[in-house]
């Protein structure tokens, strides 16, 4: 069965990955996962693709466009138990046979003659080791972003589970390294974001090691937001894909703007400077300090 190399967005959540993915729906031969019909019918996927050919039709199209893209976990969850919220990373050796034979045959009914491509988007646990057995010609892009920023930007949305601590939070117990680090700030929430960011770029470096070049890119939000279009022509290069017109004019609808200094305005200079120590040595890996 051919899956026609899916590309696949990961990220730590609050990366701009949610920007980044809608910006890319805009091709025209990309297939993607509604996220109001996989809400309302996750084991219907035949459904989005009778939605995607009735985008390329001009005036149904107009009537179909407040349907946007999500990550749809309502599906992955119905196709794949515990793929939505496990508490460490998935791995290549989670894949069942009826779990592989599930998912294809789901995603083999989305894409349609025109957008022959799949597009799809996870945050959190990176996944890719999970994924890339599914889909072994897939493509993998990590969005990164700041990790102050995204720390920041944990705290303020409501799925955040820190606050119930590292025993109910969802993301694994702490390593007494990271006990001991969390202990030294007198249990800071800010201290606990910044962990967060931590785990998950670890477990990104673990799953992405197998992977070649030719699979796999770093995109930095950053860099996105700075200079757009040629971020965005980069990215088409390495998926393959075709740069058109139409695309380019669509692309220059969207409103694209770093939020990284609401670091400086949502939180005190105490924790900003909690934050540069805790994130220190990550944040120089990935060239923000």
């Amino acid at each position: 069965m051919n899956h026609n190399r899916p590309i696949i967005l990961v990220g730590a959540g609050r990366s701009g990955s949610t920007l980044l993915h809608r910006m890319l729906c805009k091709h025209p031969n990309l297939a993607w996962l509604p996220g109001a019909l996989c809400r309302r019918f996750p084991k219907n996927p035949e459904l989005y693709r009778l939605f995607l050919q009735g985008l390329d039709y001009p005036i149904l199209g107009k009537h179909l466009e407040g349907i946007g893209p999500a990550e749809c976990y309502p599906f992955w969850e119905y196709h794949c138990r515990g793929f939505s919220a496990p508490y460490r990373d998935l791995t290549a050796s989670d894949v069942t046979e009826r779990t592989k034979k599930r998912i294809q045959d789901a995603m083999s009914k989305i894409p349609t003659r025109k957008r022959h491509r799949l597009l799809i988007k996870i945050t959190g646990w990176p996944r890719i080791g999970f994924l890339s057995d599914i889909f072994r010609d897939a493509k993998f892009i990590h969005v990164v972003r700041d990790g102050r920023a995204v720390a920041n930007s944990f705290l303020h949305v409501y799925f955040w589970s820190g606050w119930k601590g590292p025993e109910n939070w969802g993301w694994g117990e702490l390593s007494p390294v990271q006990e001991e680090e969390w202990a030294r700030y007198d249990q800071s929430f800010v201290v606990l974001a910044a962990i967060h960011w931590k785990i998950l770029m670890d477990a990104m470096e673990n799953a992405k090691t197998p992977l070649g070049g030719d699979n796999f890119l770093e995109l930095k939000y950053e860099h996105l937001c700075s200079d757009p279009l040629n971020t965005l022509r980069k990215l088409i290069v390495f998926c393959e894909l075709d740069w058109a017109e139409d695309f380019e004019h669509k692309l220059r609808t969207f409103e694209v703007r770093n939020t990284n200094y609401k670091v400086q305005q949502d939180l005190t200079a105490k924790q900003q400077s909690d934050l540069e120590d805790v994130l220190g040595d990550h944040l120089r890996r990935y060239g923000y300090l």
